[in-house]
C-alpha cells in the first residue's frame, strides 16, 4: 500500500510544500529587483483599480472609438477623400 501525502507536497521533489514554494519564489523576486518592484507594480495596481468605474462603465472604449474616428477622418482629409 502506498503512503498517504498531502496534495500540497510532492515527496519525489523534495517534499516543498506550495507554501514554500511560493515564498522561495517571491524570496528570489525580491532579492533581485528589491523593494522599489514591488511599490511600483502596487501603484500600477492601485491606478488601475482607481480606474475600473471607467472600465466597466464603457467610457474608455468609446473614447479609444472617437480618437480612431478622428484619426480615420483626418486621413480621408489629407487624401482629399472627403
Amino acid at each position: 500500500m502506498r503512503p498517504t501525502t498531502s496534495s500540497r507536497q510532492t515527496p519525489s521533489k523534495g517534499g516543498m510544500t506550495v507554501q514554500e514554494a511560493g515564498k522561495k519564489g517571491g524570496n528570489i523576486v525580491k532579492k533581485r529587483y528589491g523593494k522599489e518592484f514591488y511599490e511600483a507594480i502596487g501603484k500600477k495596481g492601485g491606478s488601475i483599480r482607481a480606474n475600473a468605474e471607467d472600465i466597466r462603465s464603457g467610457k474608455v472604449g468609446r473614447l479609444g472609438g472617437q480618437r480612431v474616428k478622428k484619426l480615420i477622418e483626418a486621413g480621408k482629409r489629407a487624401l482629399g477623400e472627403e
